[in-house]
């Protein structure tokens, strides 16, 4: 199924996006590694294995547990080994359980800590998951700011199927949780580096709107703000 996927997907991607990728060096090429990202566009867990896959890596994502429900992405996930989440469920913790598992056998795992596409497209306050997989197994979390794909397919809006989409992906370095931190801390703590590479994503993204372009898709740097999670959903 992987070797489906890269011969098929990464061609499109590589080829039909215009890429600039900032700290792609701080993804280790062997051993685990946990990175987090925020979440705007649905082609997004694609563009984070591309970004693997260019450090020569797999990756293992953590997905709502509906989308294997799916008539044909479902086949796809689970051939993929994707990890289900079973969101609000006494059944969540097992997903951490696979996340730590695959982890401790040296895999790359990523995750959306916001849970979900932000509709305003700034980040959202993150669940606490993605600190408790970090806590369990040891491994800081690298996080990654993404811009542009919302521009081709957004939640809610018609896809806008076309070539040339500049894509930016900014790689921070890694956040370290320790063991026994406050994981709603640890959380605002993960979150508030993937704003600082959201911001600069947004900072060095190369196109601005055409005419004839409203540009819904345009955000400034200064609005990708830590927003605590307090008040979020306490599920992974």
């Amino acid at each position: 199924m992987y070797v489906f996927a890269r011969s098929a997907l990464y061609p499109p991607l590589r080829w039909g996006m215009q890429w600039t990728i900032e700290g792609a060096q701080l993804i280790p090429v062997r051993g685990p590694v946990i990175l987090a990202s925020n979440h705007v566009s649905y082609l997004d867990p694609l563009v984070l294995a591309y970004l693997a896959d260019r450090r020569k890596r797999r990756v293992r994502f953590l997905a709502k547990a509906e989308l294997f429900d799916k008539g044909v992405l479902g086949p796809m996930l689970r051939g993929a080994h994707q990890i289900p989440v079973k969101r609000g469920t006494s059944e969540a913790a097992s997903s951490l359980d696979a996340a730590v598992d695959a982890l401790r056998r040296g895999e790359c795992v990523t995750v959306f800590p916001e849970g979900t596409i932000s509709m305003d497209l700034d980040p959202m306050a993150g669940k606490s998951g993605t600190a408790r997989l970090a806590q369990e197994s040891g491994i800081p979390v690298t996080p990654v700011g993404l811009w542009g794909a919302q521009r081709i397919l957004f939640k809610g809006r018609k896809p806008v199927w076309r070539t040339g989409v500049a894509e930016t992906v900014v790689v921070g370095p890694p956040v370290a949780i320790a063991p026994g931190e406050d994981v709603r801390a640890a959380t605002d703590r993960i979150m508030a580096a993937i704003c600082t590479q959201v911001a600069r994503a947004r900072e060095i993204y190369p196109q601005a709107p055409e005419p004839g372009d409203d540009g819904w898709w345009v955000r400034p740097s200064e609005t990708a703000l830590l927003r605590s999670c307090g008040v979020a959903g306490d599920t992974p």
